[in-house]
């Protein structure tokens, strides 16, 4: 199975190459883009963490005595559960005063509570104040939320360097989420000289506990050749691990691999399969993808109309490629019933978008058409575009 740049007629599917997302830039790699994104607030507060906490809270109570220390670690449960039940209001009320006394896990979950705006006015200053004296305790949640604060500039000046800092001490308690961000940093030389190998390192890290994108960013180090050597059954055990925890990116990049062949056999269907999960969650590239091994019958029954149903959602997310497959669908009558201004209305904008097939095949197209039908298939792309591809 030949797979290349679609020509004129567009019949051959074009296989985008492996791509991720930047926090702040977005630059090119020799075969990819490196997509890498600071992990979340709200991935931060995540189950697992929750138990964490409360569990040394109540650790931490304990050692003030079997009386009084009983007592407290009784009503921090209790303002802790407050919290869990959703009733931040109250929670926030029972449980300032531990965070004032110096609970390390108070002091975090108040500042928590400020950054999100749960049960109190959203303030980013006042989170810092809490994270930092938190943090300052050695704890690593604490720790590595005061980091994504200096990264983004939220309560404070932006700082990459502090950033690293306060991520280096919570991924060196081996903490998956900072070890992930540190990744990042060190990817990228945000506040620090960019090093391909110590990225390696902190994304193995984080990777190894099951952090779904470290796992994706460590593929695509070996995928490259990036702080390691170039391995594509390495890329593709890392990508494995995150597509199965429902990693769009790691989905795509999966179905990259074996629709190519690379670090696996090849095999359309189980490409068709990661496309089609990465697509279901809305990503251009896959949704693209899929339309073509529809159009070409590539580990599918051949089936136009799903072909034309994928190159739309992509092509409504600004996809140049798939505009372009998507007007000469248009054009011949393909999955669709032919549409001369609709065709030439989706290869104006594919072109626009720079895609040069598009613009050969909107010249050739408008050939067949009057100036009258011209003006009025331009005037639908103005619409498609100014209404970021919601009236098309």
């Amino acid at each position: 199975m030949a797979k290349g740049s679609c020509v004129s007629s567009c019949k051959k599917p074009v296989v985008i190459s492996l791509s991720l997302l930047n926090k702040k830039s977005s630059y090119s790699f020799n075969h990819l883009i490196l997509v890498v994104s600071i992990v979340s607030r709200a991935i931060l507060i995540g189950q697992d963490m929750s138990i964490k906490k409360i569990v040394t809270g109540l650790a931490l109570s304990l050692l003030l005595g079997s009386g009084s220390g009983a007592a407290v670690a009784a009503d921090y449960y209790s303002a802790y559960s407050t919290y869990q039940s959703g009733d931040y209001k109250a929670a926030f009320k029972e449980m300032l005063p531990f965070a004032e006394q110096g609970n390390i896990d108070a002091q975090f979950w108040i500042a928590h509570m400020y950054s999100s705006g749960l049960g109190v006015p959203q303030n980013y200053k006042t989170a810092v104040k809490w994270y930092t004296l938190s943090a300052e305790q050695g704890d690593e949640y604490a720790q590595h939320s005061l980091g994504v604060s200096y990264d983004h500039g939220e309560g404070v000046p932006e700082n990459d360097k502090t950033a690293v800092k306060w991520y280096t001490l919570a991924a060196e308690q081996g903490y998956a989420g900072a070890q992930y961000s540190l990744g990042v940093m060190y990817s990228n030389g945000y506040g620090v000289p960019e090093n391909d190998k110590t990225a390696v390192k902190w994304y193995t890290k984080s990777a190894e506990q099951g952090d779904a994108q470290a796992q994706y960013n460590l593929g695509v180090m070996y995928s490259n050749g990036y702080g390691v050597p170039e391995n594509d059954k390495t890329a593709v055990k890392w990508y494995t691990k995150s597509a199965e925890q429902g990693n769009a990116d790691a989905q795509y990049n999966l179905g990259v691999m074996y629709d190519k062949g690379r670090g696996v056999l090849e095999s359309d269907k189980t490409a068709v399969k990661w496309y089609t999960k990465s697509a279901e969650q809305g990503d251009a590239q896959a949704q693209y993808n899929l339309g073509t091994m529809y159009h070409n019958g590539d580990g599918v029954p051949e089936n136009d109309k799903t072909a034309v149903k994928w190159y739309t959602k992509s092509a409504k997310q600004g996809y140049a490629m798939a505009q372009s497959n998507l007007g000469f669908m248009y054009a011949k009558g393909e999955g669709v019933l032919t549409d001369t201004k609709r065709a030439y209305m989706w290869l104006n904008l594919g072109s626009y978008n720079g895609n040069k097939v598009a613009g050969e095949n909107k010249d050739k197209i408008a050939k067949q058409m009057t100036p009258a039908d011209i003006s009025k298939a331009q005037d639908m792309s103005s619409v498609c575009l100014e209404s970021n591809y919601t009236d098309c």
